[in-house]
């Protein structure tokens, strides 16, 4: 099963950004995604005609590093092969990362855009390999990459996110993990998957994790700056017809956009805000 065959899964996400051109330039050249449709203040970026990442200019905006809101926008390749043809060619293009990381449930490479949103590019494990801890929750790791491992796996150049590429995942900057847990479990329907002192982990349909909290930068946060930067919006898509799922907005003032699909079909509209 993929994350978008689970109940609840990822559509796209919507920033603010300051220099739209810039960052959008960086969507498309770095992370491999086309463009869908733009104006001279929105784009709309995806994969094929599946709309995954929408970008607001506001240049008035600020950027508040401790504030709630997006820790990482999370790109999920469909296979291994796919992370190590993405990694050779940043390697070859000289683009520094900020790290990587073996989860146990994935393998994943971090990086930032130029305004400083956190991205990360992974691959998931075989789920028949997920481990399940005594407490009945999935066992998240975080241990070095070496790039060897799975640098090999390349098969052929990168030409750009491949054909099933989504957003596996949405990690947050919340202020207080009790009241995270409540809204994205008792509002949003997720279940906590795993969890830790500083960060818990919210998956639908096994999967473990679409979205995720932690108090790393955020501690204590309140309501997220008008004027900030970084996270606007999450479409989540939901499958089961009977769900009575409805837009919501968390804690600190992230919006979550319904938007009930078949089960076999993907997020084929841009989020309306």
């Amino acid at each position: 099963m993929a994350t978008s065959d689970a109940p609840v899964s990822i559509g796209s996400v919507t920033l603010i950004v300051n220099n739209l051109a810039k960052v959008s330039g960086f969507y498309r050249s770095v992370i491999g995604l086309n463009e869908i449709s733009s104006s001279a203040n929105e784009c709309c970026l995806g994969n094929a005609n599946t709309p995954l990442l929408n970008l607001i200019q506001d240049k008035h905006a600020r950027r508040y590093p401790q504030d709630a809101g997006l820790f990482h926008t999370a790109f999920l390749l469909p296979n291994r092969s796919s992370l190590g043809e993405w990694y050779r060619f940043i390697k070859e293009r000289g683009i520094r990362l900020d790290g990587a990381a073996n989860h146990g449930v994935s393998e994943a490479l971090y990086l930032s855009d130029p305004e400083g949103n956190g991205v990360e590019i992974y691959a998931d494990t075989d789920r028949s390999t997920w481990k399940i801890g005594n407490d009945g929750k999935i066992i998240i790791n975080s241990k070095p990459l070496k790039d060897n491992s799975f640098l090999g796996s390349a098969r052929k150049n990168w030409m750009g996110a491949p054909e099933g590429t989504v957003i596996g995942h949405v990690h947050l900057q919340v202020g207080e993990l009790r009241t995270a847990d409540d809204f994205y479990v008792n509002s949003l329907g997720f279940t906590c998957t795993s969890s830790m002192e500083s960060a818990s982990f919210y998956g639908s349909g096994g999967y473990h994790h679409h979205l995720a909290g932690n108090i790393w930068n955020s501690r204590g946060a309140g309501q997220k700056s008008r004027d900030s930067t970084g996270l606007l919006e999450v479409e989540l898509l939901v499958s089961d017809p009977a769900s009575s799922l409805k837009n919501s907005v968390d804690p600190w003032g992230t919006k979550f956009l319904i938007n009930h699909v078949s089960s076999s079909s993907t997020s084929s509209n841009q989020v309306s805000l």
